[in-house]
């Protein structure tokens, strides 16, 4: 499982936007948390923003967290979690586990990057594998399937929703920076054939298409429900 990083002044778009989200949905359900567990909320936005004496617990997959097992302990009045999801093998099990974990009448929520993200990197990739593309990137969830999901996941009050967010870059090169800087570099076991100078190189072009700025597409997907 990879999760967003924290290192120095590296992007974290993406995790910004996620914390906005959830302090936003907490303000319009009037969700007053008396105990938190947050999972890859590494840049520590969030807990200032929660009510006062709120009882937080930080959890990194990083540091050999497991979502996809059954927590040691529960009655969490809510659990946010941040950009991980989307990498897990058992994504049912892993809402079913999470609202596990829920106090009665408890919220979950969980943000990731959606089905509908880089689609300019995927263009570029393609051109670069030609006639033998490869799985350079994951597969990614899109809202009808989080939809379909927390409804089987037991979930009271699901919602399940998407946003843009577009991003400008200056080289393909920086592109490729930021998704590692936030954890969204490949996720699958499997190996795959490096790209050669050439096919790399291709790649760039591709992505950029002559221009001196290119902009890039993130979905992030939000899934949110209560424990009955």
């Amino acid at each position: 499982m990879r999760a967003m990083q924290a290192r120095g002044d590296e992007a974290r778009f993406l995790l910004d936007d996620m914390v906005d989200d959830v302090v936003e949905r907490l303000a319009f359900l009037r969700h007053v948390p008396a105990r938190a567990l947050l999972i890859g909320e590494w840049s520590g936005l969030l807990v200032p923003q929660l009510p006062h004496g709120c009882e937080v617990v930080s959890l990194h997959p990083e540091e050999g967290f497991d979502e996809e097992t059954p927590f040691p302990v529960g009655g969490f009045d809510l659990i946010a979690s941040f950009g991980t999801l989307d990498t897990v093998n058992d994504l049912p099990g892993a809402l079913i586990h999470l609202r596990g974990a829920l106090s009665p009448g408890g919220l979950m929520v969980a943000s990731f990057p959606g089905a509908g993200s880089l689609p300019a990197l995927r263009d570029a990739m393609l051109a670069a594998d030609g006639e033998r593309p490869a799985a350079h990137m994951h597969p990614m969830v899109d809202v009808r399937a989080g939809g379909q999901l927390m409804t089987r996941c037991g979930y009271a009050s699901p919602v399940v929703d998407s946003r843009p967010l577009s991003v400008s870059y200056r080289s393909f090169a920086h592109l490729l920076r930021d998704l590692r800087a936030q954890g969204l570099s490949r996720a699958l076991a499997s190996p795959v054939p490096r790209l050669s100078r050439a096919q790399a190189a291709l790649a760039a072009a591709k992505f950029m298409d002559g221009a001196e700025r290119r902009t890039e597409e993130f979905e992030i997907l939000t899934l949110s429900g209560f424990r009955k």
